[in-house]
């Protein structure tokens, strides 16, 4: 995709997820990379309960979809391969690697847990999600998000756990010594695999999770059993703490956005006080995610429809101030292509931002693709990590036969900027206003194929289609194209869309 960023966005498909979809996240880990799951949040309406106690909290229904992409299918590329009823779903994460052999998806629900299930294949190409083990961190309170410590790929080579780490692993287990000065040991590893929780390579397998009540939980993974364990958990935030993320370079360090419009970072080593508070967003804060390509980069989102993009050695500033039309649910870097970050806009539909004129230069972010879906609220989306390479364009649409594709398709508006647009005007806020903003919640909630990897390695081992012309995703003359996923409130649909650029 270097080069011409010109391009055109392709709808392939539209399902009716029949509850109201609010997450989707594709299958990260090589060799299931063609899977990707959908959540669902339904609050149950009066008539369902109608004797309702107003004392009692509401019912919020929930289901988990698992399908399989296959390309060959050029009408219904996405198949249903496992649906699972439970309580409502407001995020979910992949491990991006394999625990003990095993593919994990974290669940964040309505009754203040976070699951874990794993992923089985019992026949051939045939898979099921099945539950591992739950931990329940607040009574009467939403698990609103969750994010794992495995976001960087090769993170985990040995060595790279480092002195600090092993400190505070040690004040955990009640193993640190007098005069301790955080060098790294060998010794290190055998304490904290001790301890009874799992370590990939040298890195302890981490979850962090933010709930209602405006808190922050650090979780662990045990070994073994793979049971989640509970590290710590503190207060963040005045209102809800709609999201968590790691510092996916760093991962003792944690990020938190809450409706009180703070952007908070966090240093797990020594909870209590925020390492930084930041007051540049005018609202609520609802997505955070670390660049997994380039150190120190951070994207963040807000009801205030700002997506700003930071330095995390100087939180003072942003590096840029993207205006979006629509609340930034969730951010998403692209999996390879360093500078692309996807914009969930709610009611503003979704964004593709080419962030690299503003990340090495301090210039404009581009808005690539500009996605307007009508009478949909869109909260969900996900890259692909596969990736179509072809001669020349596709040109063909294909949507489910049941109606809802073909209206989709007459909502929906193409924008398609071929050169940057016009200079955006950076907000100004004053960063030492005092109390909390004003309230502005969230809705209700108050290919070929060849999979992308770090080093593009082990192809013989994954179940690649022979239409591969090119296994270099940045060569010139070709059509590089991604696949990405939304999902959508009101609507109930759960969209695939291929991105071809030039």
């Amino acid at each position: 995709m270097a080069g011409s960023w010109s391009g055109t966005m392709q709808a392939l498909q539209a399902v009716d997820t029949e509850y109201t979809a609010d997450s989707v996240e594709w299958c990260p880990v090589e060799g299931c990379q063609h899977l990707l799951v959908c959540g669902t949040y339904q609050l149950r309406t009066p008539e369902d309960q109608p004797a309702l106690d107003v004392s009692e909290p509401q019912v919020r229904l929930g289901r988990l979809y698992l399908y399989s992409f296959n390309e060959d299918n050029t009408a219904k590329p996405l198949v249903e391969v496992q649906r699972r009823d439970s309580s409502a779903i407001l995020d979910m994460k992949w491990c991006h690697i394999p625990v003990s052999g095993h593919i994990l998806l974290g669940l964040a629900n309505a009754n203040g847990s976070v699951e874990l299930l794993r992923l089985m294949e019992y026949e051939k190409n045939s898979y099921t999600l099945q539950p591992i083990s739950s931990l329940i961190l607040e009574e009467r309170c939403l698990s609103l998000s969750l994010d794992w410590s495995t976001g960087k790929p090769g993170r985990y080579p040995r060595g790279r756990l480092g002195g600090m780490v092993v400190c505070y692993l040690r004040k955990i287990w009640g193993l640190e010594e007098d005069g301790c000065d955080g060098s790294f040991c060998n010794a290190s590893i055998q304490e904290a695999e001790a301890g009874g929780f799992q370590v990939v390579g040298d890195q302890p397998l981490k979850m962090i999770s933010s709930d209602s009540k405006g808190q922050l939980h650090l979780l662990m993974l045990s070994e073994g059993a793979a049971e989640l364990q509970r590290v710590a958990s503190w207060p963040a935030h005045h209102f809800e703490a709609w999201i968590a993320a790691f510092n996916y370079w760093q991962t003792e360090l944690v990020y938190s956005g809450g409706d009180d419009g703070l952007l908070r970072g966090w240093d797990t080593r020594m909870l209590g006080t925020p390492v930084f508070t930041s007051k540049r967003h005018s609202m609520g804060v609802c997505s955070i995610q670390s660049n997994p390509h380039q150190e120190h980069i951070l994207a963040t989102g807000s009801y205030d429809e700002h997506v700003l993009l930071w330095d995390t050695r100087n939180i003072k500033q942003p590096l840029a101030d993207v205006p979006v039309k629509g609340g930034v649910w969730r951010l998403k870097w692209h999996p390879v292509h360093p500078h692309l970050l996807l914009a969930v806009c709610m009611h503003n539909g979704f964004k593709i931002l080419n962030c690299q004129k503003a990340i090495e230069e301090k210039q404009d972010v581009t808005v690539l693709i500009s996605q307007e879906m009508p009478n949909s609220l869109v909260y969900g989306a996900d890259w692909s990590w596969l990736l179509f390479r072809s001669k020349k364009p596709t040109l063909t649409w294909s949507f489910d036969q049941n109606g809802m594709g073909a209206q989709a398709a007459d909502h929906c508006s193409l924008k398609v900027a071929e050169g940057p647009p016009a200079p955006f005007q950076e907000q100004i806020v004053d960063h030492h206003v005092e109390g909390p903003t004003k309230a502005h919640r969230r809705a209700e909630l108050n290919t070929s194929l060849l999979p992308l990897t770090e080093d593009m390695k082990s192809f013989s081992q994954l179940h690649c289609s022979s239409k591969i012309c090119d296994l270099s995703p940045f060569s010139g003359g070709n059509f590089d194209s991604s696949l990405l996923s939304t999902c959508s409130f009101y609507d109930h649909v759960l969209h695939l869309w291929k991105w071809e650029t030039k």
